[in-house]
C-alpha cells in the first residue's frame, strides 16, 4: 500500500461529525502531496482514510475492519478519547495512525497520513507506552496459564525478530534498514512476509504479537 513521494496521498474523510469532518478536509485540503477525495471515492479511491471519532464503540470497530481489511486501506484514526481496554481492538482493526483530537494539527495529521501511506505506524507515546503495557499484562497471564512461560506459538526468523524489535524500539524503516544494513525494499519484504504470514493487520500489531510470543 506505500506509495511513491511523487505521488498525491488520495486522502477520503469519515466522521459522524460533520463539523469534525469539515475540519479534517479543510487541513488537508491545500496540501501539495494530498488529494482529498469525496465521500464516495474514500472507498473507490482513497490511499488512505481518515476517521474522526468521539471514542470506539462497536459500530466504529466494525467499520475500521470494513475500511482496513475489507477495502485494504489503511486508516488514520482521529480520536477524542479511547480506553486503555481500546487499544488492541485498534491495532487489530488495522489502524495505522491515532491522534488526539485535541493535538491533531496541520503539520500532525500531514505526517500520519504519510506514514499510513508507507505502511508504518504512528501512535502516540502515551498509547505506545498503555500498549505495551497491556500485551505484556496479557503475555504473562498466558504464561501462568499455560505454565509453559513465553514458548512461541508459530516461528519466527531471527532477522524478522530484529526488525520487529527496532520497531518497537521507535525506529523507521530508513533507520531500520542503516541499522541492520539492509535495503529499505528488503525491510519492507521482511514486514510483508511475516505480516501476511501470521495474519497480522500493521507493524503495531507484529510488534504486540511479538512480545505476546515473548519475541522481543
Amino acid at each position: 500500500m506505500g506509495q511513491l513521494p511523487s505521488e498525491r496521498i488520495r486522502v477520503g474523510v469519515q466522521a459522524a461529525d460533520p463539523i469534525g469532518r469539515a475540519g479534517v478536509r479543510s487541513l488537508l485540503r491545500h496540501q501539495g502531496s494530498v488529494e482529498v477525495v469525496e465521500e464516495s471515492g474514500a472507498e473507490g479511491c482513497a490511499g488512505v482514510v481518515v476517521m474522526v471519532v468521539d471514542r470506539l464503540d462497536e459500530v466504529v470497530a466494525a467499520e475500521l475492519r470494513r475500511i482496513s481489511r475489507g477495502l485494504e486501506r489503511p486508516v488514520v484514526l482521529v480520536a477524542r478519547e479511547l480506553r486503555e481496554d481500546d487499544l488492541l481492538t485498534v491495532v487489530e482493526c488495522g489502524v495505522r495512525a491515532i491522534l488526539w483530537r485535541h493535538e491533531a494539527t496541520e503539520a500532525r495529521l500531514l505526517k500520519a497520513v504519510h506514514r499510513a501511506a508507507r505502511g508504518e505506524s504512528d501512535l502516540p507515546i502515551d498509547l505506545l507506552n498503555q500498549l505495551l503495557t497491556q500485551v505484556g499484562r496479557l503475555r504473562r497471564c498466558g504464561s501462568e496459564e499455560s505454565g509453559t512461560g513465553s514458548v512461541p506459538l508459530l516461528g519466527m526468523a531471527p532477522r524478522e525478530v530484529d526488525v520487529l524489535r527496532l520497531i518497537a524500539d521507535g525506529l523507521d524503516t530508513r533507520q531500520i534498514s542503516q541499522k541492520l544494513a539492509y535495503s529499505e525494499r528488503t525491510i519492507k519484504n521482511i514486514l510483508h512476509g511475516v505480516m501476511t504470514r501470521l495474519q497480522l493487520s500493521n507493524r503495531a500489531h507484529a510488534v504486540a504479537f511479538a512480545l505476546r510470543e515473548g519475541y522481543i
